[in-house]
């Protein structure tokens, strides 16, 4: 069975730091491009970051570029994302995604693979001000 399974959500205050992982039990997980999506309750999912197969390409979302980095380790089946100086508006429940969708020309994540997709169940992110 495939999944992804988050951790590293918490509360934290505005300008604080957190550290979001998923750990995947997918086989070739190193054929996958694969991100975060974030949704607060009553507003549209967004996609936050991604990153390709290869450990090259990287998107990320405007209002959080120069603030969150992520990556990857194809050894270990993970990725992650560092979150820095933390704002109220980045509250949200991230999760981490295995999906085609990421090859759209609005991300521009590749993999060599693109037969799976796959969500977490998600990690709750809580910034206070």
């Amino acid at each position: 069975e495939v999944q992804l399974v988050e951790s590293g959500g918490g509360l934290v205050q505005a300008g604080g730091s957190l550290r979001l992982s998923c750990a995947a039990s997918l086989f070739s997980f190193e054929d996958y491009a694969i991100g975060w999506f974030r949704q607060v309750p009553g507003k549209e999912r967004e996609a936050v970051s991604c990153v390709s197969s290869s450990d090259g390409a990287r998107h990320y979302l405007d209002s959080v570029k120069g603030r969150f980095t992520i990556s990857r380790d194809n050894t270990k089946n993970t990725v992650s994302l560092q979150m820095n100086n933390l704002k109220p508006e980045d509250t949200a429940a991230y999760y981490c995604v295995v999906a085609p969708i990421w090859e759209s020309s609005a991300y521009g994540c590749y993999g060599r693979r693109r037969d799976v997709e796959v969500w977490g169940r998600g990690a709750l992110v809580t910034v206070s001000s």
